[in-house]
């Protein structure tokens, strides 16, 4: 007996609860995996839960779900995750894209005036310069990763977004190479402090170089905060993210570079996590 696809998404919720996920969490998991495999959106899942699961589905499924119980992020199982409304490919060369960066295309969007010539510092997938991109059709942008792997990845996400022709992918070290001057800066750099313990998502699946910043976490924007001042135009804007408990340090390293104007913006939970600063 093959039972409904009601009766095997239930199953594999439960596997992933005995593999210590949460109920709720093993539910949306269990839910995504399937309508990956069966390539329906939730409303025909819902239509069609009842229908009998072929073997296709059942080895596809099951599979997807020992790679889930395994804590293989979903994103690197489906291949994809959606930010800003768009949907990006991502790999193990690349940081899956989190809500919070949204933040940055937030912040970008509320400036005084449109920028033209804007600079994705670490790009990874690309998340950030194809939905500047999409946002800013006037804007022509690079887009720079010390890994090649990700570049790859960050060009294939353009294309899919059709901004490719507006984007300059560039390998570098942070600013090295790039020539400005630009009207925004932006970047989601490595902050997370060396030894800090996380999550097994993220430890075993998420590339280190794209994680880890130093003893405090702070070592690239120690870099990026005042190198950032001679590739802005006169009145060119940074905005960083930055990780929790870092707002004081981010802060004093833009005080001691020289930023007249710093603005810390806070996430859904009232945290501090971007940093915007200006010379002017």
């Amino acid at each position: 007996m093959h039972g409904t696809l009601q009766e095997r998404i239930a199953g594999g919720r439960l596997v992933l609860v005995r593999a210590g996920f949460r109920q709720e969490d093993a539910a949306i998991d269990a839910d995504v995996l399937a309508r990956h495999v069966l390539g329906w959106d939730r409303a025909a899942l819902l239509a069609r839960g009842r229908d009998t699961a072929s073997p296709d589905f059942i080895r596809r499924f099951e599979a997807a779900i020992e790679r889930r119980a395994a804590h293989e992020p979903v994103a690197l199982i489906t291949g994809v995750r959606e930010f800003w409304g768009l949907e990006f490919e991502v790999t193990r060369d690349v940081l899956i894209p989190r809500p919070e960066t949204e933040l940055i295309v937030e912040a970008a969007l509320g400036l005084a005036s449109e920028p033209l010539r804007i600079a994705d510092v670490g790009t990874g997938s690309g998340c950030l310069a194809v939905s500047l991109a999409t946002e800013f059709p006037r804007a022509n942008l690079v887009a720079s990763d010390s890994s090649e792997a990700a570049l790859r990845v960050a060009r294939r996400n353009a294309v899919r977004h059709a901004v490719e022709s507006r984007i300059t992918f560039a390998h570098a070290h942070l600013l090295e190479t790039l020539h400005g001057p630009f009207d925004l800066i932006v970047s989601n750099p490595p902050y997370v402090p060396d030894g800090e313990p996380l999550p097994r998502d993220v430890a075993d699946y998420e590339p280190a170089a794209a994680l880890f910043a130093g003893a405090d976490g702070l070592d690239v924007l120690r870099a990026l905060i005042p190198g950032a001042i001679a590739q802005l135009a006169e009145r060119g804007v940074l905005i960083v993210e930055f990780g929790f408990g870092q707002a004081e340090g981010v802060a004093a390293l833009a005080r001691e570079a020289g930023w007249p104007h710093v603005e810390l913006r806070q996430d859904l939970q009232g945290i501090p996590r971007t940093a915007l600063m200006k010379m002017s």
